[in-house]
């Protein structure tokens, strides 16, 4: 399959010749990079009106293979329900969308995103104002609700323009049977027992009063106990509060307990967590070496550092986070290059401290860690390559973070294949971390198009050429055709690697999302 057809040059947002992506890449682009926030290049309001224009120019069954694809693969929870929305204003006449609906909707605080979404799409605000709904958006929310307890209905029943109550008023879904009717009566009454979740218990206790705050650390030190004990903390919930807990001191059995659940390989391939999460967490337990852990280690009379302990084991679950790839063997020669430009210098979310840059680290180190004989490096104004030591992930991510300055904030991508082009290094991949905005501040004609073709010509007619897209604008800075050895992947998830896999078997960009059965 050729990714993209065009020969004709246009300009991408740095003001460099660059070419369009075809509208199911570019969607697909779009969608798996999808923060639905600001970007450097691109506003979260122009990026949705794109999306929308996508989902018009594309067949409607690969939009929703993408959108299922976008939920069950990619672990987003928005964009899904963006593509599930622009169908139903878009398909008619088969139960395609009432099928997407009710696949995507994966927790119940969904069900009241996905209407406030389809409100605004149609122009309209709060529920008072939705009226009728698309009969295949009803239809889809109505086996929506069906998925779901009282205990999950009480703890997604949260406060916003519109709340599952006005859902439930709106979707009209058929109870099964009288406790199922008994259920709608309490949540239409608001009387849902309140969940046991680690956010209501500690809710609670941050509400009472404490005489010291020797008093307060202690209580919350026996909560978060209780709380890993009792099994209800989610892999999500134990990520975001590792800091929390260190600085309440739990004991060293709850504490192993913790770092056992990160650590084990079945609970990371079912906590369906981004690799840069890893990172967020990891980051945040790294501010508390020495400090107030240390202080904590003294008062509770433990000898082994806990911050060590948990940093081990981070590093062990984002080792889990990506299976060994095909064609990667020993003797494979690789080159993970990634962008420290301006450009990625951005959060992934409005609320994240995650930086696209920060992601292409991490993805790159994670490939690095698969490969036995890698070159690894930055780019911005120069490209550096960079020794680093043994295989731990997060760990060569901070490194390289600290060293992003060194090369500068431009995008001069084609520096990396110019460099092997004069070493006259030959090597079977090289992998491109990057928002593929690049362009040459040197202006002397030079591209990586060219370089590109000029390595493969002379140095290495069989090597090829991976841009790992983190920010999907929809143009890229080489054509993307097989022969020419110059592939396309994007997001910010480990299923990328799925894709380099089928890449590497003949498929393409698109072949994972063409096998969802819908």
């Amino acid at each position: 399959m050729r990714f993209n057809t065009s020969t004709n040059p246009i300009r991408n947002h740095a003001g460099a010749p660059a070419y369009a992506l075809t509208p199911a890449l570019e969607l697909y682009a779009a969608v798996a990079t999808a923060g639905l926030s600001n970007q450097f290049y691109e506003k979260a309001d122009t990026r949705l009106a794109r999306l929308r224009q996508l989902v018009a120019q594309n067949d409607p069954l690969f939009v929703a293979r993408l959108a299922v694809y976008a939920r069950e693969n990619l672990h987003l929870r928005s964009v899904p329900l963006v593509l599930a929305v622009e169908l139903a204003r878009r398909h008619h006449g088969t139960n395609l969308v009432s099928r997407l609906v009710a696949r995507v909707v994966q927790r119940p605080d969904e069900i009241t995103e996905l209407l406030a979404c389809y409100a605004a799409a149609n122009g309209r605000t709060g529920p008072k104002t939705l009226g009728r709904l698309s009969k295949q958006v009803q239809k889809g929310l109505a086996l929506a609700f069906h998925k779901f307890d009282g205990y999950q209905l009480a703890k997604y029943d949260r406060a916003g323009t519109i709340r599952l109550r006005d859902a439930l008023f709106l979707v009209h879904p058929r109870p099964q049977d009288e406790a199922h009717q008994a259920l709608f009566n309490q949540l239409v009454a608001g009387t849902l027992p309140t969940p046991y979740t680690w956010e209501t218990e500690l809710s609670a206790l941050g509400q009472e009063s404490f005489a010291t705050a020797d008093e307060r650390v202690a209580a919350f030190r026996r909560k978060w106990t209780e709380l890993i004990g009792s099994g209800k903390l989610g892999y999500m919930a134990l990520l975001r509060n590792l800091r929390n807990m260190l600085e309440a001191g739990v004991p060293t059995e709850a504490l192993s307990q913790v770092c056992a659940t990160l650590a084990d390989a079945r609970q990371v391939a079912r906590s369906k967590q981004l690799p840069f999460r890893f990172l967020a967490a990891y980051r945040e337990v790294k501010e508390l070496e020495g400090g107030v852990v240390r202080s904590t280690l003294v008062a509770l009379g433990l000898r082994q550092n806990p911050v060590a302990q948990v940093l081990e084991a981070l590093e062990t679950a984002i080792g889990h986070s990506a299976a060994n790839l095909p064609g990667f063997g020993s003797g494979t020669r690789v080159v993970v290059a990634c962008d420290v430009s301006g450009s990625m210098q951005q959060p992934v979310s409005a609320r994240s401290k995650v930086l696209l840059y920060d992601v292409g680290l991490v993805l790159g180190m994670l490939l690095r860690n698969r490969c036995q004989n890698v070159v690894t490096g930055i780019f911005g104004d120069t490209w550096k390559r960079i020794t680093l030591p043994g295989a731990q992930v997060l760990r060569n991510v901070q490194e390289l973070y600290k060293r992003e300055g060194e090369v500068g904030y431009s995008t001069n991508g084609h520096l990396v294949i110019e460099d092997l082009r004069r070493r006259r290094e030959v090597v079977d991949k090289v992998m491109l971390f990057t928002d593929c905005q690049l362009w040459n501040s040197r202006f002397n004609g030079a591209s990586i198009a060219t370089e590109w073709a000029e390595y493969r010509r002379t140095v290495a007619p069989e090597a090829r050429l991976y841009l790992f897209d983190l920010a999907g604008h929809g143009t890229t800075p080489v054509q993307l055709q097989p022969e020419q050895g110059a592939f396309l992947l994007a997001g910010w998830s480990d299923k990328l690697f799925d894709v380099l896999t089928a890449l590497e078997n003949g498929g393409s960009a698109l072949t994972e999302i063409e096998k969802i059965e819908l």
